[in-house]
């Protein structure tokens, strides 16, 4: 019985490889070693590798017995031995599972993907910016990263990374080479607001230099901090209290027009803003807003230039970016996206 224990403590602790092994090993030569003693019984030796296997499982269904002195020695050892054995192959198999949703969950697994969305500074915008992205695309995949030590929203195509996001390690972790934009916001749990731009520069300036490439959009407090993140060429920035202020503004003075600023900021509703391929037949703005017009969109602006309606006559410029108010059906038949 000490000998039995000892055994089972050394298996318990042996590696997953050598126990895998192992397995194998005992399944094949136990099924070897069936055929050998008994061929009349078993005729092929898949037969006795399919009596081994259901006697390690269920103690055998009948359909195959030996009838040798040999063979059920053979057979009580498969007993003793086998369903011990199996049944800590089970055992590694959950725990290996159990062991990944805890690191998952922990956000400590490494992202391998690409074209990803990562969201830095967990939030209730955060979240919101999510839902918003999966309304977008819901084929597209995010990956958070904060400090806590919990995935704060588990859900299918969204994946965690906990740590200090101005480390590399922890942006490699989350394949920021690889990535498609990255969102940085304001860490709401520092009140100081030059501290939180402050920590939002070191954040962008970290990603800017390990990813280059990467569109990267950042959350800022104040204004007249804007000049230091475009030091690090950041690609676009938010104002964290100058929107709504601005949009309460423009409900205030006229009547209605919130709601055209709500539909165009978000996808789940109506038309939207979208950038649309420029066509080689389309030689001034006039060309592209008639054409446009005709398939049900609205040309508005050259990249931040809206004032493109003022000069139709105008060619377009070789590193134009043409943006249109449609429907999302429009677009995907402007720039032929299925």
């Amino acid at each position: 019985m000490h000998f039995l224990l000892r055994l089972s403590m050394k298996l318990v602790k042996m590696k997953n490889t050598a126990l895998a092994i192992g397995f194998i090993a005992f399944v094949l030569s136990a099924s070897t070693f069936a055929y050998m003693i008994e061929p009349e019984t078993f005729e092929t030796w898949f037969n006795s590798l399919y009596f081994v296997l259901t006697t390690m499982a269920t103690v055998g269904y009948g359909d195959y017995s030996p009838s040798t002195f040999p063979g059920k020695v053979l057979t009580i050892f498969i007993y003793v031995f086998g369903i011990g054995l199996l049944s800590l192959v089970i055992g590694k198999i959950i725990d290996a599972v159990a062991d990944f949703n805890r690191r998952r969950e922990a956000g400590r697994l490494r992202y391998q993907g690409k074209n990803h969305v990562i969201i830095v500074n967990w939030s209730k915008k955060a979240q919101y910016a999510i839902e918003e992205i999966l309304s977008t695309d819901p084929n597209i995949e995010v990956v958070i990263i904060d400090e806590i030590d919990k995935h704060p929203y588990d859900k299918p195509k969204i994946h965690f990374i906990s740590g200090d996001p101005s480390s590399i390690d922890i942006l490699e972790q989350a394949d920021i080479k690889n990535a498609r934009s990255a969102i940085v916001f304001a860490d709401a749990r520092i009140d100081e607001p030059s501290l939180v731009d402050g920590k939002s520069l070191l954040l962008a300036s970290t990603i800017e230099s390990i990813a280059p490439k990467v569109h990267t959009t950042v959350e800022i407090m104040m204004e007249k901090h804007i000049q230091n993140f475009k030091h690090v060429k950041v690609n676009d920035f938010v104002l964290s209290h100058d929107a709504v202020s601005r949009l309460a503004v423009r409900s205030a003075l006229n009547e209605g027009s919130l709601d055209i600023f709500t539909q165009l900021l978000s996808r789940q509703k109506g038309a939207d803003v979208y950038h649309v391929t420029i066509r080689p037949e389309w030689k001034t703005y006039e060309d592209a807003f008639l054409a446009l017009i005709k398939q049900g969109a609205t040309l508005v602006s050259n990249k931040s230039d809206m004032t493109i309606n003022t000069k139709l006559n105008e060619p377009i410029p070789t590193d134009a970016k043409l943006f249109a108010i449609c429907d999302v059906e429009v677009y995907k038949k402007i720039n032929n996206v299925r």
